[in-house]
């Protein structure tokens, strides 16, 4: 993913004075006196619809040499250490607060959002609020099973005993955001975290600053402040937070400051999940329907105006398939955003000056076939089609994550899975084609974060299906159970009888071949017979 953050100076940065302090959404809402249980998420000092309070003084390192994020960590550490997160009433108290977040500032994160970039209200309400709630209501619907502990196969000596897998929280997590998707992107984590009984402290991007302002003054309303912490700012905060020892780091982003993060990470083994991006391919054979690919591909790539780290980033199809889409693409974009798409409200804007420089550069790529209007003082850019596009040129060199669609010729489905192997994995894969086998080989012989056949963005809205990349594009996944399970460590329980002696003799010393023979018979595995896949 392509966020365009100052983030992306990380480990360029000389030694850092300690940043001003930046802290404004812990403390601004004192739960002091309240209990998670009776009013869940509701603060005291919180009102109206701002519910902003003086609340307590944020627990920090004022002195030079300190780190100023060393106290707030400590306190936050010093919570779950006191197993304050760990029963599931409260867990469920603070999920139930975020869906009181979602339901309560729906209409300033909707306007946050089209502040920030121009994000359709349609759009906004569909990424940053619907499917937060539901993950947010699939988690709170199977939290109870998820919780449980999960009861394994035991060899015959233990057959007496209780084997089974505990979920354990892993303590203190960081959740570092980008600014696409605002708050889907720090939400789904956030809920995945809270769920497995962690604290934890969001990090929202510096970018989107208007949903940054809106997090960091009004999530601190909804959630207990002792294990829940928002900290603002941009590359000198980050990079001191980093510097913290953290139990679990959920980072949204690009590939080089993921690599930032994981060298932070690794200074204290901390593990990592790292949402990344990069170049997604999208293969249209020649037996398709034209119309429906189009439509398709068209809502995937101009959805946010292309600022979607899983949007189709290009297209490899024949020269024949190419002169048929273009006329097909040219008519979605015209019914999806009229005829001047820069006055449709449909349509959104890029999210900052340096992003809409780095893409107007990327118009210079084959040759702009639909589009390529833009204005720099609205930081608008066409809906865009670059037909001809060669791999050497600037469109293929980056993430696109913008509105514009680089067309690739190939010469078949063998020479575009030879192109797309060639290069690092996706985050996620497209194929288009009537023919189920063609989509079915372009799977099974290519590696991605995730697929989908016959469609753009839409195996996202599952939360069935584990989010996630794999190597250049991530590493870790997530969503519904899968984000409970990241946020969880499963750790391995044996509970023992302790009666029963005469059953471990065999494992004792003075060794014999009669306690080996005894020891093979009940611990041995014995393999079944072979099964096929059908």
């Amino acid at each position: 993913m392509e966020t365009g953050s100052s983030f992306q100076q990380l480990g360029k940065q000389q030694p850092l004075e300690p940043p001003k302090q930046q802290l404004l959404g812990y403390g601004k809402c004192s739960t002091t006196g309240s209990d998670p249980g009776k009013e869940p998420g509701k603060a005291a000092g919180c009102s109206g619809s701002s519910g902003i309070g003086k609340g307590p003084v944020p627990m920090v390192c004022s002195t030079p040499c300190g780190n100023p994020y060393a106290g707030l960590v400590s306190h936050l550490r010093a919570s779950w250490l006191s197993g304050k997160t760990r029963p599931m009433e409260y867990r469920v108290a603070q999920l139930e607060a975020l869906g009181r977040f979602l339901d309560d500032k729906k209409q300033e994160i909707l306007e946050a959002t089209e502040l920030d970039m121009g994000k359709p209200s349609f759009e906004a309400f569909f990424s940053e609020i619907l499917l937060c709630k539901n993950e947010l209501n699939v988690t709170l619907n199977n939290l109870c099973s998820w919780m449980k502990d999960e009861h394994v196969d035991k060899n015959l000596v233990m057959q007496l005993d209780s084997a089974f897998i505990r979920k354990d929280p892993y303590g203190v997590v960081l959740i570092i955001a980008p600014w696409n998707y605002p708050i889907h992107l720090f939400l789904v984590p956030l809920i995945g975290a809270i769920a497995a009984g962690n604290c934890a402290i969001i990090k929202p991007s510096e970018i989107s600053k208007n949903t940054e302002r809106l997090i960091a003054e009004t999530l601190s309303c909804y959630l207990d402040s002792d294990c829940f912490a928002v900290v603002t700012g941009g590359v000198p905060e980050t990079t001191r937070l980093l510097e913290n020892k953290f139990d679990y780091i959920f980072f949204t982003g690009s590939p080089p400051v993921g690599r930032i993060v994981m060298t932070a990470a690794a200074k204290h083994l901390t593990p990592v999940t790292l949402e990344l991006g990069g170049k997604n391919p999208c293969y249209v054979s020649d037996t398709c329907d034209v119309t429906n690919v189009a439509r398709r591909v068209a809502w995937g790539r101009f959805f946010n105006a292309g600022q979607t780290c899983i949007a189709p980033d290009y297209l490899l199809c024949t020269l024949e398939m190419q002169e048929k889409l273009m006329p097909a693409l040219r008519e979605a974009i015209t019914e999806f955003f009229g005829a001047n798409p820069r006055e449709s409200p449909d349509f959104g804007r890029i999210v900052s000056d340096k992003q809409f420089q780095r893409l107007r550069a990327l118009l210079g790529s084959g040759r702009v076939a639909i589009g390529g209007q833009t204005d720099e003082a609205e930081r608008y850019i066409a809906p865009t089609v670059l037909a001809d596009v060669l791999p050497s040129d600037p469109a293929m060199q980056e993430e696109v994550f913008g509105p514009i669609l680089p067309i690739v010729v190939i010469a078949n489905m063998d020479e575009a899975i030879d192109f797309i192997n060639a290069r690092p994995r996706p985050l996620a894969l497209y194929a288009f084609s009537c023919d189920s086998k063609i989509v079915n080989q372009v799977l099974e012989r290519t590696s991605s974060g995730g697929f989908c056949g016959n469609d753009t963005l839409m195996h996202v809205t599952l939360t069935s299906l584990p989010f996630g990349g794999v190597g250049n594009s991530g590493l870790g996944k997530y969503h519904g159970k899968f984000t409970f399970d990241t946020f969880s460590l499963h750790r391995g329980c044996l509970h023992r009888n302790m009666g029963l002696e005469t059953l471990n003799t065999p494992r004792y010393p003075p060794y014999t071949q009669q306690k080996l023979g005894l020891l093979t018979t009940t611990f041995e595995v014995k393999r079944r017979g072979t099964c096929t896949l059908l």
